[in-house]
């Protein structure tokens, strides 16, 4: 089974962004290294490379960008971010931890010094991309407790290929566990949005084998996706004082800029105000009634505990579960991790949302 990322551009509603909420402190600035920085007693080591704040259209606020075929002058200097490239097993590879990238469309990435600085034009930026955001969304769940105090979700290396797919769509294979970005118009590994929804499908295949053998079953986990990859976006501006100037609930506001034409381009919102009536049999867009839901979670009980009410219920979810059924189990998992008041908000975004039963 696979899951993707793409749809039709579909008309949108806008709603009010809110604050990001982070359980992460704030990294240092990091220096230009001559060797990768050893982390004492664990193995790992820490390189420098350089990524989009997200993806440029949100730093730069430039909803007229375009990918004028990968080239470097396309895109402001502005756009990208010096960070740390965090628990690399020290090869001198994109490989680590939580992340393992491989390419098959240009020279891997390498650095026995862990410098690994690159532009947009050339193929090894993408796989720093990748490796960044799949580390940093392992790091933000991790963050939330899931590790220590709660189960792991996807807590081990996760397999990346970069343009893999030769066409303008990403997905994940649950076969082999391994993502696949592809590549066209905007290629898909130079948005940190579209990266992080990919990880969602294998988070959720972490949590429940199988998942998605049902079409809504398959719209929560494309909803899951989008959500995840704003949060952790949202996370990481708050973590770096990265800036934020365009809509919050936007979905991946750079890849969607080669096949939107409104403004501001996203390939789908978390506040579109679909309710369950607009169903129309179709996962991506029927996602955005539950990612709705999920957003306004987010609203009412803040970033941290709405996340872990949401990623916890999910390892409760059948493989084929409905949105009745997986909408009840969060309320439920509300109520166990944080009481009445707090189940009855869930209940009422899930209502808000007019899906049956809850």
């Amino acid at each position: 089974m696979s899951r993707s990322i793409r749809l039709p551009r579909i008309a949108l509603t806008t709603g009010v962004a809110i604050a990001a909420a982070s359980g992460l402190a704030a990294a240092p600035a990091v220096a230009s290294p001559t060797a990768p920085t050893a982390l004492a007693g664990a193995g790992y080591s820490t390189g420098t490379g350089q990524v989009f704040m997200v993806n440029p259209v949100q730093s730069s606020g430039d909803e007229n960008l375009t990918d004028d075929k990968d080239a470097a002058s396309a895109v402001p200097t502005s756009a990208y971010a010096t960070v740390a490239l965090r628990n690399l097993d020290g090869s001198g590879n994109l490989s680590g931890r939580w992340a393992v990238v491989r390419s098959e469309t240009g020279a891997p990435a390498y650095s026995p010094t862990g410098d690994f600085r690159y532009t947009r034009d050339v193929d090894q930026f993408e796989q720093v991309m990748a490796y960044f955001w799949v580390n940093e969304a392992q790091e933000y769940l991790q963050s939330l407790g899931f590790g220590s105090e709660l189960p792991g979700a996807n807590d081990k290396p996760q397999n990346v290929r970069i343009n893999q797919w030769g066409a303008d769509n990403s997905f994940f294979t649950d076969k082999k566990h391994e993502i696949r970005f592809g590549k066209g118009g905007v290629d898909d590994a130079e948005d940190g949005e579209v990266i992080v929804h990919e990880y969602g499908h294998a988070v959720h295949e972490a949590q429940v084998p199988g998942f998605g053998t049902s079409e809504e079953a398959g719209a929560i986990g494309e909803a899951w996706g989008d959500y995840l990859g704003v949060e952790v976006g949202l996370a990481a501006d708050a973590r770096y004082g990265w800036p934020r100037r365009t809509p919050e609930p936007c979905v991946g506001d750079w890849d969607s800029t080669s096949y939107t034409t409104t403004v501001p381009h996203c390939l789908r919102r978390l506040d579109t105000g679909k309710v369950y009536g607009d169903k129309v049999g179709e996962v991506h867009a029927d996602g955005e009634i539950w990612s709705n839901a999920l957003w306004d979670i987010r609203q009412a009980l803040g970033a941290r505990t709405a996340d872990r009410i949401i990623v916890n219920a999910q390892f409760s979810f059948a493989p084929d579960t409905s949105f009745s059924a997986a909408a009840k189990t969060t309320v439920a998992t509300a109520r166990s991790m944080y009481g009445d008041k707090a189940a009855e908000t869930v209940r009422q975004a899930f209502a808000a949302r007019q899906i049956p039963g809850v």
